[in-house]
């Protein structure tokens, strides 16, 4: 009698329970029962925010109350830079998932007062008693809620210098003279986003006759000690220092320099010195 063969599967079987369904994602369930935050889908599914924006709202959804929200104190939790968060908690303000409001103290200091909405538009918890009900004593009141300070609202940032005509070439060189800055001080790694978003700024400088020596430079030479958003710090160098356009140079004559007259001194026009045209024997006399 021959021997059954028994063959290995082509390929290995799932791990997962249940029929495989395509290539689309599947969800392994947990029950939480600690330590866990509900997401409204009209969030999580916006069809509108950015990621950076559902991400941070869900962030500030999990935080208790009186947690510092502040684009300081984020931008020091996560890795993206201040723009970009302050971008995000834009969002979130034109869609109703945060309040932020300025309010002056009595002492005169501005503080901004920030609200956050599971549910954009939900109504806010009141602050005060009704009318009607006695006011606390001191010694029952509640200790102040914790604010978060912002300096003045700063002026916008003004946009990147752009070149005045395509050029491949010019483009290619400043992408990468960016990429290379890693070479000179390991902290000026850059990502590709950053790399294309600065590379017209840079080619600018190179329309305008900058040397990419001299643009290296000016970028690489007196950094801080403490670098965290290197994107950040070129982008605001590129535009600080953008050298103006050369000046065009002066139109050159093309007209003969005076010359003095060997025999009367009279200043005549001709390439090299000699005699003016009433002095020269070697011209045919007028009729």
């Amino acid at each position: 009698m021959d021997t059954q063969q028994i063959n290995a599967p082509s390929r290995a079987t799932s791990r997962l329970p249940g029929r495989v369904t395509g290539s689309g994602v599947r969800h392994v369930r947990a029950r939480h029962t600690s330590r866990f935050t509900v997401v409204g889908n009209h969030l999580a599914q916006h069809g509108e925010l950015s990621l950076t924006a559902i991400g941070l709202a869900v962030h500030i959804q999990s935080l208790p109350d009186g947690a510092r929200i502040s684009i300081k104190t984020l931008a020091d939790r996560f890795p993206e830079s201040e723009a970009r968060i302050a971008a995000a908690l834009r969002e979130l303000e034109a869609h109703r998932y945060l309040e932020r409001t300025r309010v002056r103290l009595p002492g005169g200091r501005l503080v901004t007062r920030t609200v956050a909405y599971d549910a954009p538009g939900a109504a806010a918890a009141p602050r005060t008693p009704p009318a009607a009900e006695p006011a606390p004593r001191p010694e029952d009141r509640p200790a102040p809620e914790p604010v978060t300070v912002r300096p003045p609202s700063a002026p916008p940032r003004p946009p990147l210098p752009q070149p005045q005509a395509a050029g491949p070439e010019r483009h290619r060189v400043a992408a990468d003279l960016l990429a290379g800055l890693r070479r000179d001080d390991p902290r000026l790694l850059l990502g590709e986003d950053d790399v294309r978003r600065l590379a017209p700024t840079v080619a600018a400088w190179l329309e305008r006759d900058a040397h990419p020596d001299a643009v290296r430079h000016a970028l690489t030479a007196a950094l801080p000690d403490r670098l965290r958003q290197p994107a950040g710090l070129l982008a605001h160098r590129l535009t600080a220092l953008l050298p103006p356009p050369l000046p065009a140079a002066a139109p050159t004559s093309t007209r003969d320099p005076f010359q003095t007259c060997d025999a009367c001194d009279r200043a005549f026009r001709a390439p090299e010195p000699g005699h003016c045209r009433d002095c020269r024997s070697d011209l045919p006399e007028a009729a």
